[in-house]
C-alpha cells in the first residue's frame, strides 16, 4: 500500500483544526486523534456496519478533482447537534439511545459540517501546489438493512484510502470518524511513485469497466406532463429516468449519468422554480443542462429560470423532433 504520507498528515492537521474550531462553536471541548490508515472498499466497510451513519459528501474541485466522504455513527452527530442546541445532558442520551433525529438536528449538524470543510480548506489551500476548493455535499444518513444500496448510495462502490481517527468529546462516549478517498484523488493530493500510481490507475480502471453508469435523461413532473416529455425524448436511445418532482434527486441521480434534465412544471411561481437550485448543481457535475417545460411562461418567469442555471424553455404540445434537437445541442454543446 502507498504511503500517502503528506495526505495524513493534511488530514491529521484539518481535523485536529476542524475539532478545535467545532470547541468554539459547541462551547465544548471535542477533540480528533491522529488516524490510522487502511484499505478498504464499499463492500467491506458495509459489511463491517451495523449502525445507521451519516455521509458526508465532498467535492474536490479546481486542480484536484474527485470525491471523498467522512463518516459518522448516527449517534455521533445526534450529540454534536444536541449540544449545539443546548438540549441537557440526559436528554441528548436519550436521544443518542434511541437515534432520535430531529430537522433542528439535520440542520445544526450541517453548521458542524459547514465548519469542518472550512478547517479542511484552510489546511489544504496552502499545503498544495495548485488551486484547490473544497465543497460540502448535503450530508446523509444511511441506515445498514433498511435503506436501499445504489451506485451512489451511501456512497459510490470502488476502492478507497480508509483514515480513522478517535472522535472526543468530554463526557460522551464517542466513535471514529473515517474519511474515504478514492486512489485517483489521494493520488492527486500526494503523488506517488511511478510503480505505485500504475498500480492505483489500473485498479481503478478496472473497476470503472465493471460500474460506468448508463449516459441517462432525467425526466421530472407531474404524470401527464411527464409522459409527454417521455413520449419526445423516447427515440434519442438513452436511458431515461422517468420520477415524479418529489422524488428522492440523490437515488435518481444514481441510477446513471444524467447528462440532462427535463422538468415540467404546471406553474412558474418563485416557488414552482425553486426546484432549479436543486437539480441544476447536480446535472453540471456531469457538464449537462437543465431545460423547463410548462404550459405558460412569462417574461419574468424565464428571466427567473435563466438565473437559476435553466438552459432554455419549451411549452406543450411540442413539435416532432422539438426535444430531441435541443437534447443533442446540450450533448454537444
Amino acid at each position: 500500500m502507498a504511503a500517502f504520507e503528506k495526505l495524513q498528515s493534511m488530514l491529521d492537521a484539518a481535523m485536529k483544526q476542524a475539532g478545535e474550531e467545532s470547541s468554539m462553536l459547541l462551547g465544548q471541548a471535542m477533540s480528533v486523534a491522529a488516524s490510522d490508515v487502511l484499505n478498504t472498499n464499499r463492500k467491506s466497510y458495509l459489511g463491517d456496519e451495523d449502525n445507521p451513519i451519516y455521509v458526508v459528501g465532498v467535492e474536490s474541485r479546481e486542480a484536484y478533482p474527485g470525491f471523498f466522504y467522512l463518516l459518522f455513527s448516527l449517534g455521533d452527530t445526534i450529540v454534536m447537534s444536541s449540544i449545539l442546541l443546548g438540549i441537557p445532558g440526559p436528554r441528548i442520551q436519550e436521544k443518542r439511545r434511541l437515534s432520535i433525529q430531529e430537522p433542528d438536528d439535520v440542520d445544526a449538524f450541517g453548521e458542524i459540517a459547514n465548519q469542518i470543510i472550512g478547517s479542511f480548506n484552510s489546511v489544504f489551500q496552502p499545503n498544495l501546489p495548485d488551486k484547490v476548493h473544497l465543497k460540502l455535499l448535503p450530508p446523509q444518513k444511511y441506515v445498514p438493512g433498511t435503506d436501499p444500496l445504489s451506485d451512489e448510495v451511501p456512497f459510490p462502490d470502488g476502492e478507497y484510502l480508509m483514515y480513522r481517527a478517535p472522535l472526543q468529546i468530554e463526557g460522551h462516549e464517542m466513535n471514529m470518524v473515517d474519511i474515504l478517498i478514492p486512489h485517483p484523488l489521494a493520488n492527486l493530493f500526494d503523488p506517488q511513485p511511478e510503480e505505485a500510481a500504475v498500480e492505483v490507475v489500473a485498479e481503478v480502471e478496472a473497476v470503472a469497466e465493471e460500474s460506468a453508469p448508463l449516459p441517462s435523461i432525467l425526466v421530472l413532473g407531474d404524470d401527464q406532463g411527464r409522459e409527454e416529455l417521455v413520449q419526445g425524448l423516447a427515440d434519442t436511445g438513452l436511458n431515461l429516468i422517468d420520477a415524479p418532482l418529489g422524488a428522492d434527486l440523490p437515488g435518481l441521480f444514481a441510477q446513471g449519468d444524467v447528462r440532462a434534465a427535463f422538468i415540467y412544471l404546471k406553474q412558474t411561481s418563485d416557488r414552482d422554480l425553486a426546484i432549479c437550485k436543486r437539480v441544476v448543481p447536480m446535472v453540471d457535475r456531469s457538464g449537462g443542462a437543465v431545460l423547463l417545460s410548462a404550459p405558460e411562461w412569462t417574461r419574468t418567469a424565464v428571466l427567473k429560470a435563466l438565473k437559476a442555471g435553466v438552459k432554455g424553455v419549451v411549452m406543450p404540445p411540442y413539435a416532432p423532433h422539438e426535444l430531441a434537437d435541443k437534447l443533442e445541442k446540450i450533448l454537444h454543446h
